[in-house]
């Protein structure tokens, strides 16, 4: 049984947005649940914007995400002579001709094309046929290489999204594979990468689709068979734009840095162009459990900034508190907020009130670091009727050792102070919570207390008097 071997390949030519990571997804989890070969190729032949900031993005970004290739990066760039290798093989199996028609003869030829309402493409001035008389050769002018497009028949594949495609030979020009310094040109150094790679299965973008049938014509005139594409509809942006950096798409390092989990990312990315009957939320393992090619879907999918936090929340929730310290540690550290023993068991109570890490890193804070009490809150809730209930919780929260400094203590505490103040919990609770969190609404209040320094508890009680 032939082994899986997938590939993204992304131009390093910008920051790497969701919409390209949902393309190196699929590859990725396809290889995993196969037991296949997944391979990142960076295709860096667009010398005027390639650079090497892009390519540390994109594989901190994979990195992140836990989505490292097999094997890989390769570069386009470093394989020059093996496409020079592979371009002198066409030529001499006449696959290939030069052509040395100029920019602007070109574009004179497209422009009337399109007043004849005609599709603008190459008109094989310069191909070789049969008892044609080719034009003189211009003097100075160094042709580009094209390669031989058949003319008769069509191009037909399978295609795991899209279902059969045919394109006519005849809706294909002569394609440049080679510019006149002789570097080849993206199409052509695919089709060399996909071969020497041993890919048999191509996912990617649907704008890809055009490209296709001149690739595998390719394929073919080097003897070998194309892979099994699947070209994946867009992703759209929340005006329903098709997402790009151009269209303010974030750089997918961008969610790691506020505060979202690799396995959300996974999870919500898994959703936008593929299902497994109505699962939203899935651990990785199950998605890699799932996955194939038989439930992509063919329609675009829309970014939905909500929904991601959503899914982000319902990962935190079900997360181990002890690894979910760990992460929220590196957000306070990057702060310079020292934290304790405390903080996996802070983590656990209110982790469900967070849509993100930075959420709940913002919740931890307060129990280590000071805090501003808005003065909206203050002038609400901090009254003078409730000053001298805040006293007594004071006086009797003194009185409690450190071994007595727990949930059911300060509970039986609270009971006592209600009962003396004559007060229902809410009169009592938000004030206490507007002065030791700067807000009124909080998980429960003992349990709250019981996760503080007790000084820390006692010097904010003693401020409502200020």
């Amino acid at each position: 049984m032939t082994t899986v071997r997938t590939r993204f390949a992304p131009s390093p030519t910008g920051f790497i947005h969701l919409g390209n990571i949902r393309s190196a997804l699929y590859p990725w989890a396809f290889a995993r649940a196969t037991g296949g070969v997944f391979i990142l190729r960076i295709e860096d032949t667009d010398l005027d914007r390639s650079n090497q900031a892009s390519v540390d993005v994109i594989l901190e970004g994979m990195n992140w995400l836990g989505m490292q290739p097999d094997e890989g990066p390769f570069y386009q760039m470093q394989r020059m002579d093996r496409y020079r290798e592979v371009l002198a093989q066409l030529k001499e199996a006449g696959a290939v001709y030069p052509c040395y028609m100029s920019v602007e003869e070109l574009d004179a030829l497209r422009e009337k094309q399109m007043q004849d309402k005609e599709k603008p493409r190459y008109n094989g001035t310069w191909r070789p046929e049969p008892g044609k008389v080719l034009p003189p050769i211009p003097e100075g002018v160094k042709p580009v290489l094209r390669f031989k497009n058949p003319t008769q028949g069509s191009v037909t594949w399978e295609d795991k999204v899209k279902g059969p495609i045919h394109i006519s030979n005849q809706e294909l020009d002569d394609l440049v594979i080679a510019r006149p310094d002789g570097t080849p040109t993206y199409n052509f150094c695919v089709v060399v990468d996909d071969i020497d790679m041993k890919i048999t299965h191509v996912i990617r973008g649907d704008d890809h689709v055009n490209n296709t049938p001149r690739q595998i014509n390719i394929f073919k005139a080097l003897g070998e068979e194309p892979p099994v594409y699947a070209h994946l509809p867009t992703v759209l942006n929340e005006a329903g734009e098709k997402m790009s950096k151009r269209n303010g798409a974030k750089a997918v390092t961008e969610y790691r840095d506020e505060g979202f989990l690799p396995d959300a990312m996974v999870n919500y990315l898994a959703r936008l162009g593929w299902s497994h009957g109505d699962d939203e939320i899935f651990s990785r393992q199950q998605f890699l459990e799932w996955f194939n090619l038989d439930h992509l879907g063919r329609s675009a999918a829309q970014f939905d900034d909500a929904k991601l936090r959503w899914v982000n929340a319902q990962h935190m929730k079900t997360m181990d508190d002890q690894q979910l310290a760990r992460l929220v540690k590196e957000f306070l550290d990057k702060d310079k907020i020292a934290t304790d023993e405390r903080l996996a068991a802070i983590c656990g109570l209110f982790k469900d009130r967070c849509d993100t890490l930075v959420a709940l890193a913002k919740w931890v804070s307060c129990f280590y670091s000071n805090v501003e009490v808005p003065k909206k809150e203050r002038e609400k809730h901090v009254v003078s009727a409730v000053i001298g209930a805040i006293d007594i919780l004071s006086d009797k929260l003194q009185h409690l050792s450190a071994q007595q400094w727990t949930k059911e203590s300060v509970a039986q505490v609270l009971k006592e102070v209600l009962t003396e103040a004559n007060l229902k919990m809410p009169q009592l609770a938000m004030p206490v919570r507007v002065l030791l969190m700067g807000t009124p609404q909080t998980p429960s209040l003992d349990a709250v207390i019981a996760l503080f320094d007790p000084k820390i508890v006692l010097e904010r009680l003693r401020s409502a008097k200020n």
